[in-house]
């Protein structure tokens, strides 16, 4: 099976703006940005998508909760944020690697999408 995108990125394969990294996961801005600040966190761990995470990923996933709070005070944005996780094709999901999108630096409208 032919690694993602974001597997690239882990490997250092194919270059991106890292701001945030350690063990367990990666944050870098999206290269298609929806929001003046759009970064993603993504697992270093390969789950494909949220649906696919396992009772023993409950530590993981708590755990970049955690670093979205160290993540949007860095970049300025800790009282005004997003967080968006696709989950499939037609949640417009593209790169099957679970990964969250950390967006701010503008108003958002309700409903997203």
């Amino acid at each position: 099976m032919s690694k993602t995108i974001f597997e690239k990125i882990i490997d250092r394969e194919l270059p991106a703006n890292i701001i945030y990294e350690d063990e367990h996961c990666i944050a870098f801005h999206d290269n298609s940005p929806q929001a003046p600040i759009h970064v993603l966190l993504v697992t270093k761990k390969v789950i494909p998508k949220l649906a696919d995470a396992s009772p023993e990923d409950a530590t993981l996933l708590g755990y970049l909760m955690t670093k979205v709070s160290e993540i949007t005070k860095t970049l300025g944005i800790q009282d005004n944020f997003r967080l968006v996780i696709n989950n499939g094709s037609q949640a417009c999901q593209t790169v099957f690697h679970l990964h969250v999108h950390i967006m701010g630096g503008r108003n958002f409208h309700w409903p997203p999408g």
